[in-house]
């Protein structure tokens, strides 16, 4: 009577169970950016941090004609440039505009959420790393370029409203990082 509901519910569990342990780790999710790759860190959770924050955020941002993070800057870009790149646009974002967010986030209290961004970046730069040992960051002028277009376009802001302009700007960068995740 009540036994094929719970007998056909342990098996559905059974199942998602076995699924979910065949599934790969945390190990085996990682971002390739052409030579470079960096394991072990967890896309979702960087979608959850700026999403926790991202209608607090953009709705500061009051220049809606201006995008930083341009066509010109991320698409087509090979996997030659995307390490550099990907370096170059991680490190801007940690020196330049999370390091002087800090306060904002408190007072619009998303600290946890930036933290949980900032801290990931953190870990992707430290973390990326040449997938052979012989191999060198491919640094292109096209790449170069790329990442120059994207700081003078931040810079020809007010700094207030470029850091939150670039802070706003977070989904386009993960939208284009998860081009090189591989679970």
């Amino acid at each position: 009577m009540g036994f094929p509901g719970l007998r056909t519910s342990l098996l559905c569990l059974s199942l998602i169970l076995h699924l979910w342990s065949q599934g790969p780790g945390i190990q085996g999710q990682e971002f390739q950016f052409g030579p470079c790759r960096v394991e072990g860190v967890v896309l979702q959770e960087l979608w959850e941090a700026f999403w926790a924050m991202k209608d607090i955020v953009q709705a500061k941002d009051n220049i809606t004609n201006v995008r930083l993070l341009r066509k010109e800057v991320l698409q087509n870009v090979s996997n030659a440039e995307s390490c550099y790149l990907i370096r170059a646009l991680l490190k801007f974002y940690l020196n330049t505009v999370f390091k002087n967010y800090q306060d904002k986030a408190a007072d619009f209290r998303v600290r946890k959420s930036f933290s949980t961004l900032a801290n990931n970046f953190v870990v992707i730069v430290s973390k990326l790393q040449p997938s052979q040992e012989n191999e060198m960051f491919s640094v292109s002028d096209s790449a170069r370029r790329r990442f120059l277009l994207f700081q003078r376009a931040f810079k020809q802001l007010d700094i207030e409203a470029a850091q939150t302009k670039a802070f706003g700007e977070v989904d386009i960068l993960l939208t284009w990082m998860e081009k090189f995740y591989q679970l």
